[in-house]
């Protein structure tokens, strides 16, 4: 039976919305522990408490994998956490994870019908409580795996897009191979995010998971190299293929100095951090030089990151240069607010020029311009102006580009058939089919950049497709028969 919230929508509305409980700003700037330690119980239940239990509940509308959020925080109001993190696993693989990183503002939680007059249901925050209350009293249970049938795919790539068509194969009964480039699974998860975001034993923990429910996953296997996607079909037996190995390839500006030494592409140096644990030498043989004073390019989550990660490095300033205002930013609210907490200085309305460097080819400046908002441009957002006469310098040690990515090119270099687009984007249609038949991709592969839980959507829907589509052979073949 469920508990009766006895209160009036009227006394809900009443209720602020609940806060994390978070490391101080000036102590976590110096280390690599979480930044926040989410909701406790007596939180929980408070925000909990905040839902309106619509009977036509819009966040669902709004959850890219369709969790069902009102049943889970009813389930949570009944203080039944073990049965309310099931209810998010019939629907997403990675509650821990999602609860942590999953732009909840902009989905789940912008179309909660409390959020039209009061702050939103801390949807997100209650994923992340239930999912850490499973974890950390050892309650979790591997839901139900069909009978297997013997049948073979395979996907490439380990990140949130790939494990989740992984998890929701294995699920419905095939035996799922996971191909990983790198030493350790987990894609964008581990490479990507920072450890103060999403610590590696959270991680490692859903990952563990995943390959309870049967799924093989082998690293330090280069897919177009290792082996080409012919060869998984023809030597290996695999009857489909998902693609989803992300989007690694960095973008940069093209402005001069860009080759001297202390630049940095965002992926490269999240990289060295995040997976070959560079903020650990000399206890991990990953060297970084990193600058007294650091200026960080862009405006997004990965920006973000970045600039975040090199104030905890040593960096006795470290700012972020960006070309838009704050109004524009597409990096989560939550994540520039911890950012200017820990003393990051923002500097909107301003565009590189060219990098400076000495006679030995080493950083020693960035020279920026004032800009202005012109009209929209194709994205919607207003478009940068520079401002005449507007020049100036920055004295800085290093620069770091944080302005987008596109896919490693190396699988539709060697994957004849396979419809590309010119920023190397693999084509697919509404079900995660490519031009070839028995290929189904998704996640940045498929999107050139997005979120985690878009490219878990992407996973969901090429599961499915290819369950129908192996359905559809076997029909086939007994017609033949």
């Amino acid at each position: 039976m469920s508990v009766h919230n006895t209160l009036k929508p009227s006394e809900r509305m009443k209720i602020p919305r609940q806060d994390s409980i978070e490391q101080d700003p000036m102590e976590r700037s110096r280390n690599f522990n979480e930044v926040s330690h989410g909701l406790n119980e007596e939180r929980a239940l408070i925000e909990a408490s905040r839902c309106l239990e619509c009977r036509d509940p819009l966040c669902m509308n709004g959850c890219p994998v369709s969790i069902d959020i009102r049943t889970f925080i009813q389930q949570i109001l009944d203080k039944d956490y073990a049965r309310a993190v099931r209810t998010i696993r019939e629907a997403n693989s990675l509650p821990a994870i999602c609860g942590r990183v999953c732009p909840q503002e902009e989905q789940c939680e912008a179309v909660c019908t409390l959020g039209k007059k009061h702050a939103p249901v801390a949807i997100g925050k209650l994923e992340r409580f239930v999912a850490d209350f499973e974890m950390e009293r050892d309650l979790f249970a591997a839901p139900a795996v069909s009978r297997r049938n013997g049948r073979r795919v395979a996907v490439v790539g380990s990140g949130p897009a790939g494990l989740t068509c992984a998890a929701e194969l294995a699920k419905l009964g095939y035996r799922v191979t996971v191909f990983e480039a790198l030493h350790a699974p987990g894609g964008v998860l581990r490479y990507g995010i920072p450890e103060f975001r999403l610590p590696r034993t959270i991680l490692d923990l859903e990952i563990a998971r995943i390959r309870a429910l049967g799924v093989e996953i082998h690293t330090n296997f280069l897919v177009g190299r290792t082996a080409t996607i012919d060869d998984l079909f023809a030597e290996w037996g695999f009857e489909a293929i998902f693609l989803g190995t992300g989007a690694g390839t960095p973008h940069f500006m093209g402005i001069p100095g860009e080759n001297a030494i202390g630049v940095y592409s965002a992926n490269e140096f999240l990289t060295r951090v995040n997976l070959m644990k560079a903020h650990k030498f000399p206890e991990y043989d990953t060297p970084i030089r990193i600058g007294r004073r650091v200026a960080v390019i862009g405006g997004g989550n990965t920006a973000m990151d970045a600039v975040r990660t090199a104030k905890r490095l040593g960096a006795e300033d470290a700012c972020l240069v960006y070309r838009r205002s704050r109004a524009e930013m597409p990096a989560r609210a939550e994540e520039v607010h911890h950012a200017e907490e820990e003393g990051i200085e923002f500097l909107m309305l301003t565009s590189p020029v060219r990098i400076l460097t000495d006679e030995r080819n080493v950083v020693t400046g960035l020279v920026v311009q004032k800009m202005k908002l012109g009209g929209p441009d194709a994205s919607g957002r207003r478009r940068p102006v520079p401002v005449e006469g507007s020049e100036y310098a920055l004295a800085v040690d290093t620069v770091i580009e944080a302005i987008g990515q596109q896919p490693n090119p190396i699988i539709q270099a060697t994957t004849d058939g396979l419809q590309v687009r010119k920023n190397g984007v693999v084509v697919t249609d509404e079900a995660q089919k490519t031009s070839r038949e028995g290929i189904f991709a998704g996640g940045d592969l498929s999107r050139g950049g997005a979120t985690v839980i878009l490219a878990m959507r992407d996973g969901k829907r090429a599961a499915a497709s290819i369950h129908n589509y192996l359905l559809s052979k076997v029909l086939e073949q007994e017609r033949v028969i």
